[in-house]
């Protein structure tokens, strides 16, 4: 398995639009862009449609138009990215120089509760979809609605059936605790939570508890470590609060279920030391410092994340 640098969620393709941003250019605004990638190694990205709760009476068509700038973008710099089909996709493009791109959605509104959605979803490319944003929709209670304790819906159980025949990653991030449960009772392919931390450290509903994280790794499952200071410590926010959940993870699933998921582009605040992507060399530095040894940073960065898509795509 080669070192890769993996990265399962950004929101950079919603901020280019109204940022005046391309995925091509260096830019001063943002978190992230190819340049920027390039220098710090990043070598496979998640590029994420999400589809707001403002949307939610077109989120169908929204999310196709954040897909038709995804294949935009790709368009305009073929000789730096290009997207992900399948596992076998990722060292190809690697060898040839380029970022391997993978198209994930972030919000199942954007099925419109139809199976027929979620296939065409998938030809276009999508191989990963997180169930729910913070809301209710047609799957599944996200976390601001867990006061209720809604799990998935019988359409919910569905769609997780039919993306494990796919071939597509289900995302638990923003799931009420309910539907996390109920997803992993009823998937036969690994989870992933694409972008969030442990509540153990810091009590917001987007993070994970230790026995969600300890369930998720014993089903061969990987958490991305989200950068975003809410998720860190709110009161004071730095990349060593953030390398104390990933040693906190780590000591409760193992080292196989840790990754990154940076969530850049998607939020409104930064954690010192994690102001860009280019930032990410000093979170790799940062893991060797806290004990994990060469192999395990390796894992960590990538390696987990190339064995679930491995076993999924």
């Amino acid at each position: 398995m080669k070192k890769l640098i993996v990265d399962a969620h950004c929101d950079t393709l919603t901020a280019m639009e109204y940022q005046n941003r391309r995925l091509g250019e260096e830019s001063g605004r943002g978190h992230l862009d190819l340049p920027r990638m390039k220098r710090a190694g990043v070598n496979v990205q998640f590029f994420a449609a999400c589809v707001g709760p403002e949307y939610r009476h077109w989120a169908t068509i929204r999310a196709l138009d954040i897909i038709d700038l995804f294949y935009r973008e790709l368009e305009a710099n073929t000789e730096s990215i290009e997207e992900i089909r399948t596992y076998a996709d990722i060292n190809r493009i690697v060898d040839n120089g380029k970022v391997a791109a993978l198209l994930s959605i972030e919000g199942g509104d954007a099925l419109s509760g139809e199976l027929s959605v979620l296939r065409m979803f998938y030809r276009l490319g999508v191989r990963a979809i997180t169930l729910t944003w913070n809301g209710r929709n047609q799957l599944a209670d996200g976390v601001g609605e867990r006061r209720s304790g809604g799990g998935l819906t019988r359409r919910g159980l569905e769609v997780v059936k039919e993306m494990n025949r796919l071939g597509m990653l289900v995302d638990v991030s923003h799931l009420a605790d309910q539907g996390f449960w109920d997803v992993l009772k009823n998937t036969d392919k690994p989870l992933i939570a694409s972008h969030s931390n442990c509540r153990a450290l810091c009590g917001h509903p987007r993070n994970l508890s230790d026995r969600q994280i300890r369930e998720l790794a014993e089903a061969g499952g990987v958490i991305g470590l989200n950068f975003y200071p809410k998720f860190i410590c709110p009161d004071k926010p730095s990349l060593d609060r953030l390398l104390d959940h990933a040693v906190h993870m780590a000591s409760v699933g193992g080292v196989g279920c840790l990754g990154l998921g940076s969530d850049f582009d998607g939020i409104e605040q930064v954690t010192p030391g994690l102001e860009d992507v280019t930032k990410i060399p000093s979170l790799a530095e940062g893991l060797g410092k806290r004990g994990f040894n060469d192999g395990e940073v390796a894992m960590i960065l990538g390696g987990n994340w190339l064995r679930v898509l491995s076993r999924v795509i």
